[in-house]
């Protein structure tokens, strides 16, 4: 299923489902980030996605980087809550979502690297590299707010 993600454009579909969503910069030991190439769209992104029912919103974190990845992480901090109605993702089915994410800093603690059905590559990023990768700009501003290094969680 294919999805194209709108922000701020009035040509945009109207959301008709809200999803809770976790996502998690996961780093290494080398401070290179945890990104995957979308099959749906084609572009990087963290790994993260919807909380289930019996998820907490950390345990959606682990849970999703684990069936994206192949990864086990622990959480370990909070980069920020990301909830602007600007931002609208559409979905081959009829889909049209507004998603609140919250995204979370993580380490690994196991697990092996593995492209998901819902990726194409997985691979760890230098920082220096992100710029040059194709993200939408929603993943983009979750990384910067992490590599600020920012005291408090960005609120938005």
């Amino acid at each position: 299923m294919a999805r194209t993600e709108f922000y701020d454009d009035p040509n945009a579909p109207e959301p008709n489902s809200l999803v809770v969503a976790a996502s998690a910069v996961v780093t290494d030991e080398r401070g290179r980030v945890l990104l995957q190439r979308r099959r749906d769209s084609g572009l990087w992104a963290l790994p993260g996605g919807g909380m289930d029912m019996g998820d907490s919103l950390p345990g959606a974190a682990v849970r999703e980087v684990r069936e994206e990845t192949g990864l086990d992480v622990e959480i370990t901090g909070l980069v920020g809550t990301y909830t602007d109605p600007r931002h609208v993702i559409a979905y081959t089915d009829g889909e049209v979502r507004r998603q609140f994410n919250v995204c979370f800093t993580a380490r690994v603690v196991g697990g092996e690297l593995a492209v998901s059905e819902e990726s194409t590559e997985v691979r760890f990023v230098p920082p220096g590299d992100l710029d040059s990768l194709p993200m939408h700009h929603t993943q983009r501003l979750r990384l910067a707010h992490f590599l600020e290094g920012r005291e408090r969680p960005y609120l938005g």
